[in-house]
């Protein structure tokens, strides 16, 4: 009889950056074992914090982070500062085109410290 062992997907909440990083109404871009993401602090907001991956997704370059934000129709918006698409810091959806979006993650302050959750690789083992 074959068993099998299957790990389960576990988060880890990293810390990216301080809040001393964080530059109101705009983004920084930050490091994880996920790839690069952008991290926006907008203080007017309830929640102020917002992470979404930093690649655009229509020219794979890093530089969500450097995008303009807004607010359309009610929506925390960060504009890509290549092509100008905008994408909703909450959702990650992209308002031009509804078949794109760019990956999100929960983000909180601790402290002094922004984390963000990262989800681990799912890793699968067969045990004989």
């Amino acid at each position: 009889m074959k068993l099998e062992n299957v790990m389960k997907a576990r988060t880890s909440w990293d810390v990216v950056c301080t809040v001393d990083d964080l530059v109101p109404e705009s983004g920084v871009a930050v490091w994880t074992e996920d790839g690069p993401v952008a991290v926006f602090y907008l203080p007017h907001r309830l929640p102020a914090l917002f992470a979404v991956s930093h690649t655009d997704p229509f020219t794979g370059k890093n530089v969500l982070a450097r995008g303009i934000t807004g607010d359309l129709k009610g929506q925390p918006v960060v504009a890509s500062p290549l092509y100008k698409q905008h994408f909703n810091l909450q959702t990650g959806q992209c308002l031009e085109d509804e078949e794109v979006a760019v990956k999100t993650y929960p983000v909180l302050l601790d402290g002094n410290n922004v984390r963000v959750e990262i989800p681990a690789t799912n890793k699968e083992s067969a045990v004989a």
